[in-house]
């Protein structure tokens, strides 16, 4: 799976999943820029991969933030072969216990930082006559827990944006979502700080998957890649759990 003189862009790409994102696509001789709020750890990423990396603080929910990502990213690399909306905020809520701010900048991220990003991405594409966009949503668009109204509903948004991609700008553009279980990513653990028995609930979280375990962002980021390349460039308009079978079985005795 070669990516050379590829360019790609990864929202949320300096750390979780994204960062792996970006590891796994420069390893496969990429060209890559990562997009994200966090400048400091933005900038050490893209020095540590060196001159075919390049970092830009880009606040996704910001029009003029991404426009201004994306004429930066045509003025020194080219025109854009890959998009991976991967940037997420969550917060736990139920819907009368959220607060309207927290629902909107939910939905400002999750949802509208997509499109916007893709709006500002597929012209540059078209020029090409090719490209891919992988929308990262989840597993808990398909089935989800308790206090979560927001995320759900942003992260089942994202797979009507998907099909929306896919239908309205094929053949030439492929759109595909990435739906992942429980993850190991620093969000994670900023959201296992917050309960007052974290390794507990940790453990629950291992438990609820088939394979006993949760995944490793580099898992996600290698089916990224793969859904990338021309190796699945017969895919598109779909959404893929990448779950670690969560959510297929009902609670219940082997008996």
């Amino acid at each position: 799976m070669s990516f050379e003189n590829k360019i790609v862009v990864v929202t949320g790409g300096a750390k979780g999943i994204g960062g792996a994102c970006i590891r796994v696509f420069h390893e496969n001789k990429a060209r890559v820029v990562i997009l994200d709020i966090d400048e400091e750890q933005g900038n050490r990423y893209a020095k540590e991969l060196g001159d075919s990396a390049m970092f830009i603080k880009t606040d996704v929910s910001k029009e003029e933030d991404v426009i201004n990502a994306i004429e930066k990213i045509i003025a020194t690399f080219g025109d854009i072969d890959v998009l991976v909306n991967n940037a997420a905020v969550q917060y736990y809520s139920t819907v009368t216990e959220s607060s309207v701010e927290q629902w909107d900048r939910t939905m400002a991220v999750n949802v509208r930082g997509g499109f916007i990003c893709a709006k500002y991405a597929i012209p540059s594409m078209q020029r090409k006559g090719k490209g891919v966009i992988i929308n990262m949503s989840s597993v808990q668009a398909f089935v989800s827990q308790h206090q979560v109204a927001s995320y759900v509903t942003s992260k089942t948004a994202q797979i009507g944006l998907t099909r929306s991609i896919a239908i309205d700008y094929g053949p030439a553009i492929r759109c595909v979502a990435v739906c992942p279980g429980t993850v190991d990513t620093p969000l994670l653990r900023d959201l296992l700080s917050q309960s007052a028995d974290p390794a507990k609930v940790l453990k629950e979280c291992e438990e609820m998957h088939l394979v006993k375990r949760i995944a490793s962002p580099v898992e996600i980021a290698d089916f990224v890649a793969y859904l990338s390349s021309e190796k699945a460039s017969f895919i598109t308009g779909e959404a893929f759990r990448i779950d670690g079978g969560l959510g297929i079985t009902i609670p219940g005795s082997k008996q």
